[in-house]
């Protein structure tokens, strides 16, 4: 009686269905569904969250009871003494609370260890073995039922030699009551099919639980990326255009009062670098921005002239052999480096090179300013710019210039460009700025 209050405590104390995921009471079809797998589930080890699927899963369960018609008929037939149709009646019983307990209330908890699930299989078995052996065959299905709770609850090793050994107690006490031979082999078969099926359901939805995590992480890990894109692009982006901005306001007001014209056009500069760099925040957003090495080159060209650093350009505006996503690549590292040339380097000169060899193309930009400090680490922008390169198949490196400035080498193979790398998430081509950009370290 004390179980079965378990059994009855369990079920009224578990929580009302609520929304936002444990399903609400005017909620649709969909949340009973959901429901009704929840079920499933805790059928295989898990108890129910809400006493909706508590409801919905002992219904599921009570399906299974229908099977237990002849004994209940053998109790009702009055082949029996009272006192044993009684003691038959608490047995099973006992029987249905334990098969319902250890299905239903089950949960992977210390409070409920693993000698209490094989005592109430010790339990459901010795329950069976009596039953059927004082009572008659009606009473054999009890084995099957013993033969699924193996199935369901036991772990896969152990639930693969249960399950037969189950199945020939019931075969050793079947001859031992000389059952009817058709009533005999009808039970044989149905607890080793039921009792494999539960297995089998058991690792399939280990399975699918599995999977559910498996697109949850990739979920995860793809929201991730993202963020990571944006980041570098946002990055790239305003360093180099609001550097730019910076530079030509600077000048501008130099300019003011003796030569009011150059500073009129420096604000217009202004007025344009803002505008595209407007664009490009948009396009990053929207994750169709990709520079390109024609558009960079043009913009480096306009920012090292208004800084009043000299530019040797000794590069093609298209390389053969070069994919979108690897000149996409390059075309962030030669905004990145020349973004750095003009905001630390103080330097006079900006040597820019680009060359394919080996089965690669490789972009060089060296100054001859103060270079870093030796004990610098690399800011933002170069470790987003490290990002890209190796999402491109690429690498960076960075050293010291011949002349004691800084130099940025990128190499990205040709024709060999992964087709999601390079673009950090950049599908299509966008328009580049003419004197406005990223930049990914700082």
């Amino acid at each position: 009686m004390g179980f079965g209050r378990r059994v009855i405590g369990r079920l009224t104390a578990l929580p009302a269905a609520r929304p936002g995921g444990s399903g609400a009471p005017d909620e649709p079809w969909p949340q009973w569904r959901k429901d009704v797998e929840a079920a499933d589930d805790t059928a295989m080890g898990r108890a129910p969250e809400n006493r909706r699927q508590a409801v919905v899963k002992l219904l599921w369960i009570s399906i299974w009871l229908l099977y237990l018609g002849a004994p209940v008929s053998d109790l009702t037939g009055g082949g029996h003494r009272p006192a044993v149709t009684a003691a038959a009646a608490i047995g099973l019983t006992a029987f249905v609370l334990c098969y319902l307990g250890l299905v239903f209330l089950r949960t992977n908890t210390p409070q409920q260890p693993e000698r209490w699930l094989y005592g109430v299989l010790g339990a459901l078995t010795g329950l069976s073995l009596l039953l059927s052996a004082t009572l008659g065959e009606d009473w054999l299905v009890l084995f099957v039922y013993v033969a699924v709770a193996c199935g369901a609850v036991l772990p896969p090793p152990r639930s693969r030699w249960a399950v037969p050994a189950v199945t020939a107690l019931l075969a050793a006490v079947g001859a031992w009551v000389d059952s009817n031979q058709d009533l005999y082999v009808s039970l044989i078969i149905p607890s080793l099919l039921g009792g494999f099926a539960m297995v089998g359901i058991k690792q399939l939805i280990r399975t699918m639980q599995e999977l559910r995590e498996a697109r949850a992480t990739v979920a995860h890990l793809a929201a991730t990326e993202e963020r990571l894109r944006l980041a570098r692009d946002l990055h790239d982006l305003l360093g180099h255009s609001l550097s730019l901005i910076t530079l030509k306001s600077e000048l501008a007001g130099r300019m003011l009062p003796d030569r009011p014209g150059d500073a009129a056009q420096q604000v217009a500069d202004i007025e344009q670098v803002s505008r595209q760099a407007l664009v490009d925040v948009r396009e990053a957003v929207s994750g169709y921005r990709r520079p390109t090495v024609a558009q960079e080159l043009a913009a480096a060209r306009g920012a090292l002239a208004s800084a009043g650093i000299a530019a040797r350009l000794h590069a093609a505006e298209r390389v053969p052999g070069l994919s979108p996503a690897g000149e996409g690549a390059l075309a962030w590292a030669l905004r990145e480096a020349v973004t750095n040339v003009v905001r630390h380097s103080g330097a006079r000169t900006c040597v820019v090179a680009l060359e394919t060899a080996d089965g690669a193309a490789r972009l060089t930009v060296s100054d001859d300013g103060c270079g870093p400090a030796p004990d610098q680490r690399p800011g933002n922008g170069l470790s987003g710019l490290t990002e890209r390169l190796i999402l491109a198949g690429g690498t960076v490196r960075t050293s010291r210039a011949g002349d004691g400035g800084f130099r940025l080498t990128a190499t990205v193979p040709l024709d060999r460009i992964p087709a999601a790398a390079g673009t950090a998430g950049d599908p299509a081509p966008g328009p580049g700025p003419g004197g406005g950009g990223p930049a990914p370290g700082e």
